[in-house]
């Protein structure tokens, strides 16, 4: 049987999207319509909307403006204290359920997977936090006392009653003697956890980055650079894969001075605007400070992709190219060095995964960066999206998906279940909050935002 052509299959998932959106009331279906849409090519973008308040009544799996600044942007910063300022109930994302691996002692010079709280009661959503704040930092520097720092997580009652976060951080830092930095990323800032990226980014800018100038100016902060310094910029090692990617970038010639967050120090972001170039990862989270860095110290940055040989191949020549002949020679020296492994791996796995085809559903920049890796192994994708993106995000994802590939933004659990219903893909991959819906339907899963860390998931009594 001949298989329809491109364009039948755009138009039959064209009316598949049509009969999802049926079962909305119709105010709701226009609302959602605007967020689904199949990719065609030659389009500059993937028509859909995005960064848009999810629809009320419908189950979303994004998060809040404190789970982006406390559970990516600052949360890792191992060398740090972060308190969620407010109730224990946000405490699922005052610890690390992420898998953020860090090198040190835990609960002696290293804080990732400890929770510290202002644990609020009604007393002080009354009478106010201040006070209380000002005597927990003082009292967890000392049963802490090689902190090296502290983050003021605000979550959304600090925000209406208006503790002055700013006041006891500017108080406690001159008591303990090091930087404290109020973040307000109360959760219901923004539309999704997107806003917290950027308010812990700003923070960065407004109370580290001055630190490190005045440091730079008086001496105290001193930094011997070589002409091959980078800075690995949203990378949250989770599962160690940051550790990797440095690997390769410190193999090709040039020194990495600072990597964060994940397994990332307060240190390394004082001695971030020294270094020659940023190389981003997760554009979606770490744009903003790249960007004001790029304007405030003429460092360039530069959007790069370790997932999958061949974009491993491609960002390393790409990066190469910033740099001295010397360093491009590296970079060659380095693919040629691991292109039998990865021959070897993708000679395994290809002829079996030949023709498989994956759907996928992730935050930051999962949906469009691992599309090459599943290609790689010789599997299509034939739906992708994003929790929290910016149209920016899919207008990169262009350069990634195939003609007839259905993009969601903000999928519904509706519709992304009718959408995995009617497609059928060999594969799922997306967040643990999907995962046993889909194994439940006898699909093969992969959890893609913390890695998964188990079997395939057996569908049948054996692994499909």
């Amino acid at each position: 049987m001949t298989p329809p052509d491109d364009k039948k299959i755009v138009e039959q998932r064209k009316e598949l999207v049509k009969e999802v959106l049926k079962a909305y009331p119709e105010k709701a279906a226009k609302k959602r319509e605007k967020h689904l849409n199949v990719f065609e090519e030659g389009k500059a973008d993937c028509g859909v909307k995005s960064n848009i308040k999810s629809l009320p009544g419908v189950m979303t799996a994004r998060g809040c403006a404190y789970a982006g600044s406390k559970g990516v942007v600052w949360g890792p910063i191992k060398d740090m204290i972060h308190i969620s300022h407010g109730p224990v109930g946000c405490g699922y994302w005052s610890w690390s359920g992420r898998r953020n691996y860090y090198i040190g002692t835990t609960g002696i010079d290293t804080f990732g997977t400890m929770h510290f709280t202002s644990d609020f009661q009604e007393r002080d959503i009354v009478f106010g936090g201040d006070k209380k704040l000002t005597k927990l930092i003082e009292e967890l520097d000392v049963l802490f006392p090689l902190n090296r720092g502290v983050s003021i997580q605000s979550e959304c009652p600090i925000g209406l009653i208006g503790d002055d976060i700013e006041a006891v951080a500017k108080k406690t830092s001159k008591t303990i003697g090091k930087p404290v930095i109020p973040v307000r990323c109360e959760g219901f800032r923004g539309v999704s956890q997107s806003l917290g990226h950027h308010i812990a980014n700003d923070m960065i800018r407004d109370w580290v980055f001055p630190r490190a100038d005045q440091g730079k100016k008086d001496g105290t902060l001193k930094f011997e650079g070589t002409p091959y310094d980078v800075a690995v910029i949203g990378d949250y090692n989770i599962g160690g894969d940051a550790w990797a990617s440095r690997i390769l970038l410190e193999e090709i010639g040039l020194r990495v001075v600072a990597q964060w967050s994940g397994d990332g120090t307060i240190n390394e972001m004082l001695m971030t605007p020294n270094v020659k170039m940023n190389l981003i990862h997760c554009y979606r989270s770490m744009n903003y400070i790249s960007r004001h860095m790029e304007e405030a110290y003429g460092i360039p940055w530069l959007e790069y992709n370790f997932f999958g040989p061949t974009k491993i191949a491609a960002s390393l020549r790409e990066i190469a190219s910033k740099f001295d002949a010397k360093i491009q020679a590296n970079a060659e020296k380095v693919i040629a060095k691991y292109q039998p492994t990865m021959d070897a791996i993708v000679g395994k796995y290809r002829p079996r995964l030949e023709g498989k085809t994956v759907a996928m559903m992730v935050g930051g920049l999962r949906p469009r960066h691992v599309v090459p890796a599943f290609q790689d192994l010789g599997m299509k994708m034939i739906g992708t999206g994003y929790e929290f993106a910016h149209n920016d995000d899919y207008k990169r994802t262009t350069n990634y998906i195939e003609n007839g590939t259905i993009v969601y933004d903000d999928v519904t659990a509706y519709e992304f279940e009718e959408f995995i219903k009617a497609l059928k893909p060999d594969l799922v991959a997306s967040g643990v909050k999907e995962k046993y819906v889909f194994q439940k339907m006898g699909l093969p899963f992969r959890q893609m935002h913390s890695w998964d860390y188990s079997e395939l998931g057996n569908v049948g009594g054996k692994v499909r």
